[in-house]
């Protein structure tokens, strides 16, 4: 049986703070504490607990978060969800900063981390923020700042801006109706070790503006697991995850629409283009969707946009074992790759769409491309423009009218029994593993389940194995245990 979310990150909680010296401040209906500002945010210890009980009314409150915890008592800020499951709501809509807090750049997120006077500056670390849903921080909504003045929220501004921080955890929140559902800076690189897993992120954006994304992110060591990306503001023309990381790997993650589902780019500092770990990045185990009309016909951008090829990243992108549905009426294109040194090896995936296969093509235009096992339609092509790069296809694709999904109409991409894609994989690039060892596959929505392991893999982000999965569902996305990396 499954235990509770609740109760796991009781347990987690319990195991990783210290009794002697943690404490927990509860917020909330017929709590200590009736607000978020009555929190002391400005001296949280290592193992301190902040619990926001859900209540019927919105919390319109915003604060910044700068404080240390360590790798064993990480400083958690957990939702407490209503009997139905709700999360409480963080509201930035006429939102209040809490009192005793001064820090800069209010105007840029609801809930803030890092930079601040008050509390002093610091890198903060070993934080894990849960169970919230932290929407409105977007123009034309103002809020109440730290000198009692009213101000208005920018353009870019997020549900969660984290400005500096090291070992963070973002886990099962809901980011919506702001500029950037999430952003993130690198801060000349002290930015690192982040981990975004079972959230959903939606209707993030500036209409008629392609600057906010749902997500926005820039960092030394990132991974996305788990979350839902759904379609931006209607309106809003930017991306569904855009990111200029180093070390950035994107798993079993279910990516819907936007004007490109994936805008892998350059970084800003040389703290992260100068890193090894910039020139790889792995995507796999992830589920995207291009609607019809959707902005970009491109899926995923990988190496640049600054216009700096000098800073572009310059390696490989490993796309494997994703699952690619186009509903576009007219042409799709799987990678824009900006120049001959991008390189991406694509293998094991499903790359299907509603059009006749002559209707997809692999490349924009420039960078390397080695094609392995993958599914299509027959007669896709090279480019749908003119080819300056190289596309090096392995000759052992598999090609047929349909992929044959459990339910396509139902959005269920699973494969059917009498799928050609079934236990036709090959072996992952040899540079991604053991580190990225295909393990898991999503399970809609915001969780993941374990992937099986008999045989041959499917091709694709599923393995068909049943008809609720393959292995042990990971409630929520997470088992307590995985605290213990962070």
């Amino acid at each position: 049986m499954l235990v509770s979310r609740w109760a796991r990150l009781c347990a987690a909680v319990l195991l990783f703070s210290s009794p002697l010296a943690a404490a927990t401040y509860s917020v909330g209906p017929g709590q200590p504490l009736n607000s978020v500002g009555a929190v002391p945010w400005a001296t949280l210890q290592p193992g301190d607990v902040v619990e926001i009980h859900w209540r019927a009314e919105p919390y319109r409150e915003k604060w910044v978060l700068n404080r240390r915890g360590t790798a064993g008592a990480p400083i958690h800020v957990v939702g407490v969800p209503s009997a139905n499951g709700d999360r409480p709501v963080i509201d930035g809509r006429d939102a209040v900063t809490a009192p005793g807090l001064n820090y800069t750049n209010e105007q840029r997120g609801v809930l803030k981390i890092g930079s601040s006077n008050v509390p002093a500056d610091g890198l903060p670390a070993h934080l894990v923020i849960e169970g919230l849903e932290i929407r409105s921080g977007r123009p034309p909504y103002s809020f109440t700042d730290d000198n009692g003045q009213s101000a208005s929220y920018v353009d870019n501004a997020a549900s969660i801006y984290i400005e500096k921080g090291e070992h963070i955890i973002l886990r099962n929140c809901v980011l919506h109706d702001s500029g950037n559902g999430l952003f993130i800076g690198a801060f000349d690189g002290q930015t690192k070790d982040i981990l975004i897993e079972g959230n959903w992120l939606h209707s993030n954006g500036a209409v008629g503006r392609f600057l906010e994304h749902n997500a926005y992110t820039e960092a030394l060591g990132i991974t996305y697991q788990y979350n839902r990306f759904s379609a931006l503001r209607p309106g809003a023309d930017g991306n569904n995850l855009k990111d200029r990381s180093a070390g950035l790997v994107v798993r079993y993650n279910w990516i819907e629409d936007g004007n490109r589902q994936l805008d892998l780019v350059d970084a800003g500092t040389s703290a992260l283009y100068d890193d090894p770990s910039y020139r790889q990045t792995f995507v796999y185990g992830n589920v995207l969707i291009e609607g019809d009309g959707e902005g970009n016909s491109q899926i995923v951008h990988y190496g640049g946009d600054s216009g700096n090829t000098a800073r572009y990243r310059k390696g490989t992108l490993y796309f494997f074992h994703n699952t690619v549905v186009s509903e576009r009426s007219g042409n799709t294109t799987l990678l824009r790759l900006p120049t001959n040194d991008e390189t991406a090896d694509v293998r094991n995936n499903v790359l299907y769409v509603e059009q006749p296969g002559s209707r997809l093509a692999m490349l924009n235009a420039a960078g390397v491309l080695d094609l392995v096992r993958n599914w299509t339609k027959p007669g896709w092509r090279d480019s749908h423009s003119t080819l300056t790069g190289t596309v090096n296809d392995a000759g052992n694709g598999i090609t047929s009218a349909s992929p044959l999904f459990v339910d396509e109409a139902g959005q269920d991409y699973r494969l059917s029994i009498a799928s050609p894609a079934r236990d036709a994989a090959v072996p992952l690039h040899a540079s991604a593993l053991p580190d990225q060892a295909l393990l898991a596959e999503y399970v809609r929505h915001q969780s993941a389940a374990e992937r099986a392991a008999f045989g041959p893999a499917d091709l694709g982000a599923f393995e068909t194995c049943g008809s609720s999965g393959c292995g042990a569902i990971f409630e929520d996305g997470f088992e307590a245990g995985d605290l213990s990396a962070w």
